[in-house]
């Protein structure tokens, strides 16, 4: 028997983790099937708490989607905001979400359960753990240090790198209702809104 390909009015569950951090970074979001996977990185722009201030990319098989109005040196890319969600989304595929090439923030998409005509259309946080690595900290390695030095006063850097987080950073503390009123306004933005 074939697999059933997502479809309009879908529903499509990912878990999203942070490559190379423990512990772990994660976010559980839901998402139309039919949004593009533009869409899916305002999302996850949103879901961790990033500043949508570099490139990304999306990479599923051998398919790059990215920005068709950025120009790369890298190989081509489809456009993100042609390719649906619910196109390159199996149950239990998982995919690689790039942010910030500097920093080389790898996201691992997991399409965890695909809802057949969902009770909503609404994009949602339904989880999630620890906080999100402030900015430019430097990929995995500057954040490992930063949470280290921030723990330890002691610690040569601990000083300079307090000043230089945001203030009240909590490396554990994630706030799904705060991401959800975000994701809310997203989604009254992008026109799609709960069914009554």
């Amino acid at each position: 028997m074939r697999e059933r390909l997502p479809e309009f009015g879908d529903v499509v569950e990912l878990r999203v983790e942070l490559r190379h951090l423990e512990p772990a970074i994660w976010r559980s979001v839901r998402v139309p099937a039919d949004a593009p996977l533009g869409v899916l990185h305002d999302v996850l722009q949103v879901a961790f708490g990033w500043a949508d201030s570099h490139l990304h990319d999306f990479h599923v098989g051998d398919i790059r989607f990215g920005m068709a109005d950025v120009e790369a040196d890298e190989i081509f890319c489809v456009d993100e905001h042609a390719a649906p969600l619910g196109a390159v989304a199996r149950a239990g595929s998982t995919f690689l979400y790039r942010y910030d090439f500097g920093d080389d923030w790898e996201h691992e998409v997991t399409v965890e359960h695909i809802t057949e005509g969902g009770d909503d259309e609404a994009i949602r946080c339904t989880g999630g753990a620890r906080a999100c690595p402030p900015e430019d900290c430097g990929g995995a390695p500057g954040y490992a240090n930063l949470v280290s030095a921030l723990a330890d006063p002691k610690h040569p850097e601990h000083l300079e790198l307090k000043r230089w987080a945001p203030r009240g950073f909590d490396p554990e503390k994630f706030d799904a209702v705060a991401v959800n009123k975000k994701l809310a306004a997203l989604s009254k933005r992008l026109g799609r809104r709960r069914k009554p």
